[in-house]
């Protein structure tokens, strides 16, 4: 398994986007490393309205305007966290949402913090996965280059990527910034 290095958060975000997925999370944590395959992206631009920066910095978004390559961790809905992949270069805010996963590592660990048996219901969700992986506000700024939060490249082919509108948001939820690998389709989230 290669880590991946800074440079592959600098390519334009989409592309990152698309070549993420296939890709393996993980997270170092008391229980041991837990990790899942990256499965469904969101893009998320600097100009675009549902990105958080878009309006400019706030505290909550200060992380995308930092390094490539950092982990952008927040708490939505008064419910559940979301973890973002920093693009681009310092002050230019974009972002990968990650929003599923196939749970590789951990498994065991993963179910008792979800609270579920079924393996499909780990990790189908932004908010699903981070719960069932232990990511929290404590990750936000994570360098995803370290040795706690990283993504690696483990050499296994990604397959067919499907492009589709976003979702779970309001705003340019039209643009087709949402992929997700095709022989994985019953794995990702649900409207």
């Amino acid at each position: 398994m290669v880590k991946l290095e800074r440079g592959f958060y600098l390519q334009d975000t989409i592309s990152a986007a698309q070549a993420v997925l296939g890709k393996v999370l993980a997270h170092s944590t008391e229980d041991g490393v837990l990790m899942g395959r990256i499965v469904e992206t969101e893009a998320y631009l600097s100009d675009d309205p549902a990105c958080h920066a878009s309006r400019g910095r706030t505290r909550r978004c200060e992380t995308m305007f930092g390094e490539p390559g950092r982990a952008y961790v927040y708490f939505t809905y008064g419910a559940h966290y979301c973890l973002n992949l920093v693009t681009q270069p310092v002050g230019v805010p974009e972002a990968v949402l990650v929003r599923a996963l196939v749970p590789l590592k951990g498994i065991d660990s993963m179910k008792r913090r979800r609270g579920v048996e079924r393996e499909i219901d780990l990790c189908s969700g932004p908010g699903k996965l981070t719960q069932a992986l232990g990511i929290d506000a404590a990750l936000n700024g994570e360098d995803l280059t370290g040795n706690r939060l990283y993504v690696v490249d483990d050499g296994a082919p990604p397959g067919e990527v499907v492009v589709r509108p976003r979702i779970g948001i309001r705003e340019a939820a039209d643009r087709p910034w949402r992929f997700y690998l095709k022989q994985w389709a019953d794995w990702v989230s649900r409207r």
